[in-house]
């Protein structure tokens, strides 16, 4: 059983199901089912697909999360920035093709499920916390945009050819006066019911009676007579296996988009499994969740359907309808199962119009404008980075935007590690320990000795500045120093740049007549170095090693007492 936890935690939770919970787990599961339908053939839109793609999309990965993830409220599904993600990477290598277009579809989710799975077995799940939440806002806000932009032609009812958001916009401006009116007309309608029953009552299935009124509408009123522009038919019934076999530049395309597809996905969906989990007080496996968001994409694209990923709405329904466990998930699958093989039928006559409603309000839910608002008001370093993010993603373009999001995140972490707080210790009468001066103006230094504390690891990107900041302290002391103290405590790595700017110090201070020692070092500073090397060097400067600062200042004192013994 512990190796069945450990691979299929689903499974587990499966084998020990309790009764009492099936019948909160079927309401939440026929309520995730209303959401999800509709959304995931509004999605297909997004991705550029027929929508059975976006239906299986929505159904097949269920059943391969319910078994592997760790989440037991997670429903994963279409998400809107995956599927735009898609679009942006395969639509200029299918040139046009739709068949080719979807056989690289599903290679590219198969892709992205293999990068979930390797992750998971290499236990990458911290990779979770690699985008800073600012630079993860401002990419999903960015995307935001260009997915609402994207749908102003189908509400409108006018016809474009731009790609890019800046050019959409200015298209929507021009083409505006040559809106079609029952298009419109529908399409402002249904937007209006869809914003008023999600604020009335959020836990109606508003995306299921907004399509479901859209049919109606068309077939009572004869809505394609007047050039409204519908769904069409939708094969029912499963779908049937296509593989592309891609160029080599094909497949390196495909295999830088996965892996970034692979990325986001999961940090979006692992923050999603997350927050859920905390509310309902368990945890969740990142990297297990990354073997779950990987089988879930394989499924996905051995069913023809597109990348997957945590979906919040959906997640958020089944925990306000009190889903327990993966069961939700389950049910919800075999409930838009019956709907593939018995109900594609009407699903013909929905207007695009009601699709690209669902789109707009699931975009607008994605845009954080709270987020902006909170970081003016704490951090406008930050504000200023995640603003970046939008824009690369507006004027660049998606993918682009994906290469800056991860560019700002790299650029940001060396930028904050570079220039790590430093201090110079000093005692407070009648406490123990050592106290910075910066934080106690009481606490005062030992005259002929400086006790400097570097707060990061010692690496080669801060140890110039490491170096400088020593030499600036010595130069600001009020007392000639005789010996400078490191305290080490808070370096717990210190690579060779490090070990070597620590020698320049020592000899530069040196010709000073300052003795430069250490404090506090901890044992595994040194764990990817040579053993014998390392070994060596601790002897050689043993007698510039102190267990604690108190034992240097000590020492510094003996000497002194001897200074001046052998003075006097």
């Amino acid at each position: 059983m512990a190796v069945i936890s450990r691979f299929a935690p689903g499974l587990v939770t499966l084998l020990n199901y309790k009764r009492q919970w099936f019948r909160s787990d079927f309401a939440a599961g026929l309520s995730v089912a209303a959401v999800a339908l509709p959304v995931g053939i509004a999605y297909a839109e997004l991705a550029r697909v027929p929508p059975e793609i976006g239906i299986y999309a929505a159904i097949f990965p269920l059943f391969a999360y319910a078994l592997f993830g760790s989440s037991r409220q997670l429903i994963v599904g279409p998400d809107a920035a995956t599927c735009i993600l898609v679009a942006a990477s395969l639509m200029p290598l299918a040139s046009g093709d739709p068949q080719r277009y979807l056989a690289l579809v599903v290679l590219l989710t198969l892709i992205t499920g293999l990068f979930h799975l390797i992750g998971g077995m290499l236990r990458l799940g911290f990779m979770a916390s690699f985008l800073s939440q600012p630079i993860l806002t401002g990419f999903l806000n960015g995307i935001a945009l260009v997915i609402i932009a994207g749908q102003l032609e189908a509400l409108f009812g006018y016809s474009g050819d731009a790609v890019e958001f800046f050019p959409k916009l200015l298209e929507f401006a021009d083409g505006i006066d040559q809106a079609h009116l029952p298009t419109l007309i529908l399409g402002l309608g249904l937007l209006a019911l869809l914003v008023v029953i999600r604020y009335i009552s959020p836990k109606l299935p508003s995306a299921l009676m907004v399509v479901i009124l859209g049919i109606v509408l068309v077939s009572v009123l004869n809505l394609e007579s007047r050039d409204v522009i519908v769904l069409g038919f939708v094969p029912a019934g499963l779908p049937s296996l296509h593989l592309a076999i891609p160029t080599l530049n094909e497949f390196s395309s495909i295999l830088t988009d996965g892996a970034a597809i692979a990325l986001l996905s999961f940090i979006s969906g692992v923050l999603t499994a997350k927050s859920f989990a905390r509310r309902n007080r368990y945890d969740v496996d990142a990297n297990q969740e990354l073997i779950g968001f990987g089988a879930s994409n394989i499924i996905s694209g051995l069913a023809q359907g597109f990348p997957v990923t945590g979906a919040d709405s959906r997640t958020a329904v089944n925990n306000a309808m009190g889903g327990k466990s993966q069961v939700v998930g389950l049910v919800a699958a075999a409930a838009m199962l019956l709907v593939l093989f018995f109900l594609t039928d009407p699903l013909a006559s929905l207007p695009k119009a009601a699709l690209s409603v669902v789109i707009i309000v699931s975009a607008i839910g994605l845009f954080d404008q709270k987020a902006l608002i909170d970081l003016y008001a704490t951090n406008r370093l930050e504000l200023g980075i995640s603003l970046v993010s939008m824009f690369g993603v507006l004027i660049l373009g998606v993918l682009p935007g994906v290469g800056l999001a991860i560019s700002l995140s790299l650029a940001w972490l060396l930028y904050v590690v570079s220039i790590p707080p430093d201090t110079v210790l000093g005692r407070i009468p009648g406490q123990k320990g050592w106290y910075s001066l910066k934080d106690n103006p009481e606490a005062h230094t030992i005259p002929g000795i400086l006790v400097f504390q570097f707060n990061a690891n010692l690496v080669f990107f801060n140890a110039d500045r490491f170096k400088t900041r020593v030499l600036d302290a010595v130069a600001a002391s009020d007392t000639p120093v005789e010996w400078v103290v490191l305290d080490a405590s808070p370096v717990n790595y210190i690579d060779v740049t490090g070990i070597n700017k620590i020698d320049e110090l020592r000899e530069e201070l040196a010709l000073r007549n300052i003795r430069v020692v250490m404090a506090t070092v901890r044992e595994h500073i040194g764990r990817y170095f040579d053993k014998t090397w390392a070994e060596k060097r601790k002897e050689r400067f043993s007698s510039h090693r102190f267990p604690t600062i108190n034992s240097a200042v000590k020492a510094f004192k003996e000497s002194k007492k001897a200074e001046t013994s052998l003075a006097g």
